[in-house]
């Protein structure tokens, strides 16, 4: 069976794509596998370090910041959708999944306009307009929230969560491995600051502001950056030799998460969905400018079961050290967040989701 994987841009589309990929695989093995992804973009990096095969499409987002930059936007759809039909001749897929991001659009309505099946995995609690577009004719919609036919067909949509990747639902990490990979010491309260695969600036500056302050708290410091603001958080760090580890990148969430007692991220949705299976007492900073405001709405729904801290973006800088030491000093709300987190982890949602896509490939 030939199946193509389209989208991409951050890890958040980019992880969960593989993921489905490999469930594929296990469970029909000599599947072959197409990711399509946007040319410049970081999929086009990650997905053949992965051993996966991938093209790419001249596409870009709407600018919202730099209208100017949008001139030859509907060039490059044009563009795009004629490259995509000629990978659907070309690959013949069985079907085509779409994960979220801009390689996404001009393949799923080339294959819908070729009537290939295609199935959307929706990460988010509020859809975007595209993907609202796409599911009018998709055959399956699998979501990681409830109340998702509020923007889809309900017949359509299956409960399926969000995969993740596979050493974070097994999570059989060694604790001493995990600290001895970060340096860390041990009997230290652990802080982990992620950004998502990008870095986050409001995370980024808070933490930089107010690092002196959280050093006074005794906890040790694992601080993924973004390649942007690594070269600055170096620098910053080199005042708390052994306590602030700065990194760019974390590849290996899973020792990542393993060393962490608290954690302060995003809120997309594959971040979300392995806080979840980690159990980590997480304060939440949502990216604002994200589409229709849905890291926000991902927030929400964990906050609202108690099982997460939302800290605005723009209130970053004043309130989230206050957060990180309030939550630091309440044992029993950790251990309450961590218990809510875990009850709400799915685990085998890449299995759900490759299940489905078996079931209406051609």
């Amino acid at each position: 069976m030939r199946i193509i994987i389209a989208g991409g841009g951050t890890g958040g589309h980019i992880f969960p794509a593989v993921a489905i990929g490999r469930a594929l695989q296990r469970l029909l093995p000599g599947t072959q596998l197409l990711f399509v992804g946007a040319l410049g973009k970081m999929e086009m990096e990650k997905v053949p370090q992965e051993g996966f095969e991938i093209v790419g499409l001249d596409i870009t987002g709407f600018d919202r910041g730099n209208l100017w930059k949008n001139f030859l936007l509907p060039y490059k759809i044009i563009k795009s959708r004629i490259m995509a039909r000629r990978i659907l001749k070309s690959f013949n897929p069985a079907a085509v999944v779409g994960v979220g991001g801009y390689a996404s659009f001009p393949m799923l309505s080339a294959a819908q306009a070729l009537q290939i099946p295609t199935l959307i995995q929706e990460q988010n609690s509020f859809a975007g307009k595209t993907n609202k577009i796409l599911g009018r004719k998709a055959k399956a919609i699998c979501v990681g929230y409830d109340n998702m036919q509020n923007f889809f067909p309900k017949e359509k949509l299956i409960m399926t969560g969000n995969p993740v990747r596979r050493e974070i639902t097994e999570m059989n990490v060694d604790a001493a491995t995990a600290r001895a990979m970060f340096q860390l010491q041990e009997n230290v309260k652990t802080i982990l600051a992620v950004g998502g695969s990008l870095g986050a600036r409001a995370i980024n500056e808070s933490i930089d502001a107010n690092l002196d302050e959280l050093m006074k708290e005794n906890v040790q410091l694992v601080w993924q950056t973004g390649n942007h603001y690594h070269e600055q958080a170096v620098k910053r760090a080199a005042a708390y030799p052994g306590r602030v580890i700065t990194v760019a990148f974390i590849r290996e969430m899973a020792y990542a998460y393993t060393v962490a007692d608290i954690v302060v991220s995003r809120a997309g949705a594959l971040a979300i969905a392995e806080l979840c299976i980690a159990g980590k007492p997480a304060i939440l900073v949502p990216l604002p400018t994200a589409a229709e405001d849905h890291q926000t709405s991902n927030a929400k729904s964990l906050v609202n079961m108690d099982a997460a801290i939302l800290v605005k973006n723009e209130n970053a800088m004043t309130q989230l050290l206050p957060e990180i030491k309030a939550l630091l000093q309440d044992e029993q709300k950790q251990t309450r967040m961590s218990e809510n987190l875990r009850a709400m982890a799915i685990t085998n949602a890449d299995e759900r989701i490759a299940h489905k896509i078996i079931a209406i490939a051609k």
